[in-house]
């Protein structure tokens, strides 16, 4: 054996693993399917690291917020993606959003010049037997790997559907009809001077007629074995999301509040009034060419997309770089199959990490792997490992993956202040802030016990 960890999987959570590894000074054998002739679904590149679906890692407020919470912890730990999401940054008003080719390249240019790192195109077709492994295969496991897990965890996998949203041409939207605004005017370094998204602004009858559009359009249909897949509720369909009802996209994707129309003004109004709905589209890449349309995920079929999605104001002439698009996702069930360090159980050389241990989000499957590295690392040192505490962000996902979630009801979940101990004895209102406040705090010190990060 040449190498000290053998990692399947070149996303966001095996390309994290690996650079934690390598910078504590192990070797690291990557091997990763696409390049090899092989392709998923969804992929488009061989890319390391390519984001399949947004463009976002959502919000960057450490301030209040359980995901920026995670963004602060995995910066102290030196993580990879979120230096390359700073260097491939593009303005998403309090998120953290990327130019997705700039974001690939940037990861894989960094572990391809790491001399502990040597990246290997090809498909494992079957878990290794010996010799320390991280599985981080994401949710479009290989059939053949996925029978194989199976197999060895004697549980049958999980699944669910994820959605992509459409992509498009920025000099083919009609700036005369939208205009560009950030939500109550917020801004973060990245932001552009008049705002960071492009605004659609609905009227009652439009929204209403959109909405029955959603309800009437051809669907993607399921093959047999799929019918009972449930969908994620974090990146939920448009068209499902408003089978649920009439307004529910008005407290969704398509929320109004915070976006002054500046097209209809008047002497109450005359910063522009709130439109009765909104469809945002968010910078794509850096050059600003490319804009995606926020929460339209969708199993529209594509012919279907662009004769509705050409019925929103300011889009009659959209030019599509990417239609929207349905895929099957794998997990498995991670409560009952892994121990407390990510480790399969029964043949604990191998460990899991990333979206296929039924967390969910980009940030999330990073965070896991980064963490799966880290564990590793210190296995092969000899050295004792103790978890992140619980109020902190990567603590409280860890927990819910390895035991705290109900093995019988396991769906994947995003980070959530719901993960992390309860703080009952501070006023709701100061909660939020409570809540990052403690999870720093008892990061730092988790962190000072765990020892120095890799310069």
């Amino acid at each position: 054996m040449t190498h000290d960890v053998h990692i399947i999987g070149g996303g966001l959570a095996g390309s994290e693993a690996a650079w934690q590894l390598a910078r504590r000074g192990f070797s690291v054998r990557l091997s990763e399917m696409r390049g090899s002739g092989e392709m998923t679904p969804a992929h488009q590149t061989d890319g390391l690291a390519e984001l399949v679906c947004s463009n976002s890692f959502r919000s960057d407020d450490d301030t209040k917020n359980a995901v920026g919470l995670l963004h602060h912890e995995m910066r102290r730990l030196d993580s990879l993606i979120m230096r390359a999401g700073e260097k491939a940054r593009v303005p998403a008003g309090s998120a953290m959003a990327v130019d997705r080719d700039v974001f690939s390249e940037e990861v894989q240019r960094a572990l391809e010049q790491h001399t502990n790192v040597t990246i290997v195109r090809e498909k494992i077709d079957n878990l290794p037997t010996d010799g320390m492994t991280i599985v981080a295969t994401g949710p479009l496991t290989a059939q053949s790997l996925a029978e194989s897990i199976v197999r060895s965890t004697g549980q049958d996998r999980l699944a669910f559907f994820d959605a992509i949203a459409p992509i498009v041409h920025r000099d083919s939207i009609d700036m005369d009809v939208c205009w560009i605004q950030s939500r109550w005017n917020k801004r973060n370094e990245a932001s552009n001077d008049d705002g960071d998204y492009i605004n659609c602004p609905m009227t009652k009858e439009q929204y209403l007629a959109f909405h029955q559009g959603l309800l009437d359009g051809e669907k993607t249909e399921f093959r047999e074995w799929e019918a009972d897949t449930p969908y994620f509720e974090g990146c939920m369909p448009i068209e499902v999301m408003a089978s649920r009802g009439i307004d529910t996209l008005r407290f969704g994707p398509m929320k109004p509040v915070g976006l002054d129309n500046p097209r209809d003004t008047t002497p109450e109004f005359p910063q522009g009034r709130w439109p009765h709905a909104v469809v945002q589209l968010r910078q794509d890449n850096k050059l600003g060419t490319l804009w995606n349309m926020v929460g339209f995920q969708t199993k529209l079929k594509y012919g279907a997309q662009v004769e509705l999605f050409r019925t929103i104001p300011g889009l009659e002439n959209a030019e599509f770089a990417r239609l929207g698009g349905l895929h099957r996702n794998t997990f498995i069930n991670s409560p009952m199959v892994l121990d407390r360090q990510l480790r399969l159980k029964g043949a604990e050389h191998v460990r899991f990490a990333g979206q296929i241990t039924g967390c969910e989000g980009y940030v999330e499957s990073s965070a896991v792997g980064l963490i799966a590295g880290v564990m590793a690392a210190h296995e092969l040192a000899g050295e004792r490992w103790e978890s992140p505490p619980r109020s902190t962000a990567m603590g409280a996902l860890l927990a819910h993956i390895t035991g705290d979630a109900e093995a019988e009801t396991f769906q994947p979940m995003n980070i959530n202040f719901g993960l992390f101990e309860p703080l009952h004895d501070v006023k709701k209102k100061s909660r939020k802030e409570a809540y990052t406040n403690r999870g720093k705090s008892d990061f730092g010190e988790w962190l000072a016990k765990l020892g120095s990060v890799p310069s």
